[in-house]
């Protein structure tokens, strides 16, 4: 989602980005480079900027306070600040507060832990402005969408969208290798792999599935799995993700990786047209308005 809302808005302003660096081995404030890892600023920070480059400043911190007033020293010309993971963060007061909901297990159906997977109350998604329905099936009808627009709107009064998940075509982490493969050893380190196991098998022969888990660490060990997997599997490539791919291609893993074909499967977020068109028009009020005072 962070990556949609950076195409969305990267022309029109300048943009940075700024969450904890879930599972990084570092602390304290880091603005992206190219002498930084996954290690040192997370995952997702590490694949946005991978993407992006210096075209958004992408940034780690896990005192968002004291992280932000770093990101306007460091880059002034910044207008527009993304901050990933920060709906429960109240110490700092978003402008646009979004809520994200997966629709194979919306809040409205699930329960705070230690009983269900909420960090707060449902309730609290009433100091959401947009709530967005992530991995919406596409062939949903609209009996079922008034249903998830009713039962959101007993916790909250916020706009309400249906996010859906777009695969691209498959492209190789080494260009030695550009030639794919019927048969695959899906590979990757997400909190649950059922939908990209499902998009893969829809498109090739899965012959070895393995996943580590979310923000895993790729060892040695990994990658020797990984070729072994692939060599029972015969005449076949890897297929991970685009977070999984920047990770293994460490040269740590050179030894063991650089010889065999291993494929990277993109993913987008994909709005509806009167979604982006509302987003717009609200983020573009709210920097007119911080313009106008800072202007007064």
């Amino acid at each position: 989602m962070v990556e949609y809302l950076i195409n969305l808005f990267q022309d029109k302003y300048h943009l940075a980005t700024l969450s904890r660096g879930y599972g990084r081995k570092s602390r304290g404030f880091f603005l992206a480079n190219e002498q930084l890892g996954p290690k040192e600023i997370g995952d997702e920070p590490y694949q946005i900027y991978s993407k992006f480059g210096d075209k958004v400043a992408v940034s780690v911190g896990e005192d968002r306070v004291m992280a932000i007033p770093e990101i306007m020293a460091l880059k002034p010309e910044t207008e527009l600040i993304l901050l990933d993971d920060a709906f429960q963060h109240r110490y700092v007061k978003g402008d646009l507060n979004i809520l994200l909901t997966t629709f194979q297990k919306p809040f409205f159906k699930d329960q705070v832990l230690p009983l269900g997977t909420l960090r707060e109350n449902k309730h609290g998604a009433k100091r959401a402005d947009l709530v967005v329905i992530t991995k919406t099936p596409q062939e949903i009808d609209q009996r079922m969408r008034e249903e998830y627009i009713l039962s959101i709107q007993k916790f909250t009064h916020a706009k309400i969208c249906f996010a859906s998940l777009r695969y691209g075509d498959p492209y190789p982490l080494n260009l030695n290798f550009s030639e794919e493969r019927r048969k695959i050893v899906l590979v990757s380190g997400i909190a649950n792999d059922a939908l990209l196991f499902e998009e893969a098998s829809k498109r090739f022969e899965v012959t070895a599935r393995l996943n580590y888990g979310d923000h895993h660490h790729y060892s040695k060990r990994d990658a020797e799995k990984i070729r072994f997997s692939l060599g029972e599997a015969g005449d076949a490539m890897v297929l991970t993700t685009e977070k999984d791919a920047v990770k293994l291609k460490n040269s740590a893993f050179h030894e063991y990786l650089s010889e065999i074909p291993i494929f990277v499967l993109p993913i987008q977020v994909k709005l509806d047209m009167e979604c982006q068109l509302w987003l717009k028009r609200k983020v573009e009020s709210i920097v007119a308005e911080k313009s106008r005072i800072s202007e007064s």
